[in-house]
């Protein structure tokens, strides 16, 4: 928190990173890379709603404007990331709210990352077609 009482996180899920910030008495005004969040996700309305989703189960949240700034991954990742930082902002606030957050998932970093491809293979798994004969 700085001296105006802004709370800042960053989240990350897959190679997504996302610096949030919470502005405390604002419109409930939400800006992903200087976009609103309906243009951003555009027709991905699935990931608007899961990126913030913290924001929804707080009844704290409702006066605070979010500005994001997210890089890297695609758009599940980018979401992803988004909903990890705006959580780990939402529980500065409080420890109920961090309790609340810890017990719902949002807390925790999804560690799943993409398999290596592995020599030999054309992919991380698959194998080459094998003829017996």
């Amino acid at each position: 928190m700085t001296e105006n009482n802004v709370l800042f996180a960053t989240g990350r899920r897959k190679t997504s990173i996302a610096q949030v910030r919470l502005t405390p008495g604002g419109e409930g005004k939400i800006t992903v890379n200087a976009k609103t969040a309906e243009v951003f996700f555009g027709g991905h309305g699935r990931h608007k709603e899961m990126a913030f989703l913290p924001l929804a189960r707080v009844e704290a949240a409702k006066g605070f404007d979010v500005n994001v700034k997210v890089t890297g991954g695609g758009i599940t990742g980018q979401a992803g990331a988004i909903r990890h930082g705006v959580a780990r902002a939402l529980a500065k606030l409080e420890l109920d709210i961090k309790k609340n957050m810890r017990k719902e998932g949002f807390l925790t970093r999804d560690a799943r990352m993409v398999e290596r491809k592995k020599p030999g293979r054309p992919k991380a798994r698959k194998r080459f077609q094998y003829s017996k004969r």
